[in-house]
């Protein structure tokens, strides 16, 4: 089904939001890396400037950068909106306050943007999208999904939770997704029965709390490797 960009919250995080969402370190800052879903995220333009590419995979890349910059400002206003009409259901330390956030986003945007034809030429920014991946096994070290899984498990059945991780873990040697939480700020019911799976054929899936907290209680990132005789 061809995606309609009306349907789109086109909001990208930065390289730092990503270090924390997904407890990065210095040295797999460095290691071959997919985002898959990474929207308007600025983290693979920041990740390029310093050298390293970045390949990331999202069905928002067959629009143009002026298609989708035009959506990020007819939907930025009423979101940041929405937060501000529910302050119990935030925490303000990474972003100071719903207009911070909203300055962060438009930061990360006008990065992305400005990478966005290049990146696209490179290969850098892939159109595509889970459950199935155009890529080779094992091609790349770490796959990070950000924002997608589990968040939209109101949206996304367990079968296609189930299957999409299943291709990452084709193509990656370890995956990282984050959050664990859904949209209405509930632990998404998906997360245990998918570890009990995972851990059952033989992968090591464990739930990290991380430094990044925007959602109350959205602090927690769920690492899955393969164990190292598979």
């Amino acid at each position: 089904m061809a995606m309609e960009l009306e349907q789109v919250v086109p909001f990208g995080r930065s390289l730092d939001e990503y270090r924390l969402m997904f407890a990065l370190t210095a040295h797999e800052l460095g290691s071959d890396m997919i985002g898959v879903g990474d929207g308007p995220a600025s983290f693979n333009a920041e990740m390029y400037t310093r050298g390293r590419r970045v390949v990331s995979v999202d069905p928002l890349y067959a629009f143009s950068a002026i298609d989708i910059e035009r959506r990020f400002y007819a939907v930025a206003d009423n979101i940041v909106q929405q937060v501000k009409a529910t302050p119990d259901d935030w925490v303000w330390t990474y972003h100071d306050s719903p207009d911070h956030l909203r300055e962060n986003r438009v930061r990360a945007l006008t990065q992305f943007l400005a990478d966005y034809q290049t990146g696209k030429a490179d290969g850098r920014y892939a159109i595509g999208e889970l459950p199935k991946l155009d890529c080779r096994d094992n091609q790349f070290d770490l796959a990070l999904c950000s924002h997608f899984l589990f968040l939209y498990s109101d949206h996304f059945t367990y079968e296609f939770h189930h299957a999409a991780i299943y291709e990452m873990l084709r193509v990656a040697a370890e995956v990282r997704i984050f959050p664990l939480m859904t949209l209405m700020l509930k632990p998404s019911p998906f997360v245990e029965p998918l570890v009990q799976d995972l851990t059952a054929q033989g992968y090591v899936a464990q739930i990290h709390a991380v430094s990044y907290e925007l959602q109350r209680g959205g602090n927690k990132m769920l690492s899955i490797k393969k164990h190292p005789t598979r």
